[in-house]
């Protein structure tokens, strides 16, 4: 394995790896291996702290002194996503999430890809384990390149741990909506898939982990939420095409009615009313 620690940073960086954390001194070590691991040697590798008070800063320093550790108070996963985005300095931009791993030849494959195309996103399969059993993803999940903006709407159909990004496609976009505690990706692909076209590479060189206590999709109840705010934003302030309005208003109804039909059956009448005027008012606001 090569040594993460012997590698100086550049200030003229081609490649930024961008890691935000928060209480997983546990897991992070491993994502930070995977990262010494690749073939192709990433020029910054930055970790933002997110408010950790598990001892994730004093293991970082000592054991991987020369990685540029930024430390904020808990502010979200997006937060900290940007702080990384914001102070690097590198072209490409590549996430990790610090519960997730890449297998060796990630970098050296997107880099190599990205190079040929004139795209500025690029993701590949991805592997997933829960509770160290490996899981056969549905059909739901399958991957692939190209317009994805319509595989987009249902679900978060790419992981941010399996990017590698120009870094201007984030001055064009946007960065990652620091108001939603979660689905911020989701958001994020919207914004991104309805301009841009998406490489990808089938191989599965990225690993996800799950099943673990802390996990965001685990914390908040009714994710549809934040996907219904999410396709309401892009509605309001981006410039999609017919075909993208459609698919995005059909998505919305689709997902108010969900949220509506689980509400009455926790008799939260509240959001039951939210949500049906939302679903009145539907054409009206996005005609």
């Amino acid at each position: 394995m090569k040594n993460l620690n012997s590698r100086k940073i550049n200030k003229t960086a081609l490649v930024s790896v961008i890691i935000p954390t928060l209480n997983r001194c546990s897991t992070l070590p491993r994502a930070l291996n995977s990262v010494a691991s690749q073939t192709f040697i990433p020029d910054e590798i930055i970790v933002v702290d997110n408010g950790s008070d598990d001892g994730t800063a004093s293991m970082v320093k000592e054991k991987y002194p020369n990685i540029k550790l930024l430390y904020e108070p808990k502010q979200g996963v997006s937060a900290a996503r940007n702080t990384g985005i914001f102070n690097s300095t590198g072209r490409f931009v590549a996430l990790l999430d610090s519960d997730d791993a890449w297998s060796p030849l990630k970098l050296e494959k997107q880099i190599e890809n990205l190079g040929k195309s004139k795209n500025r996103i690029i993701h590949t399969n991805e592997i997933w384990f829960k509770n160290e059993k490996q899981l056969n993803q549905r059909k739901k999940h399958k991957k692939r390149g190209g317009d994805v903006f319509f595989d987009c709407l249902p679900l978060c159909c790419i992981s941010p741990s399996s990017v590698l990004i120009r870094k201007s496609l984030f001055d064009d976009v946007g960065k990652f909506d620091e108001s939603l505690p979660v689905c911020e990706d989701y958001d994020f692909w919207l914004r991104v898939s309805c301009q841009e076209q998406v490489s990808f590479i089938e191989e599965p060189l990225t690993i996800k982990y799950g099943g673990h206590h802390d996990q965001l999709s685990k914390k908040y109840w009714g994710m549809d939420r934040f996907r219904v705010k999410a396709i309401e934003k892009l509605l309001l302030t981006t410039n999609l095409n017919s075909d993208q309005k459609v698919a995005a208003k059909i998505m919305l109804k689709k997902k108010l009615n969900i949220l509506i039909s689980g509400a009455k059956k926790r008799h939260n009448t509240n959001f039951v009313e939210i949500y049906s005027k939302k679903l009145e008012r539907l054409e009206d606001l996005f005609c």
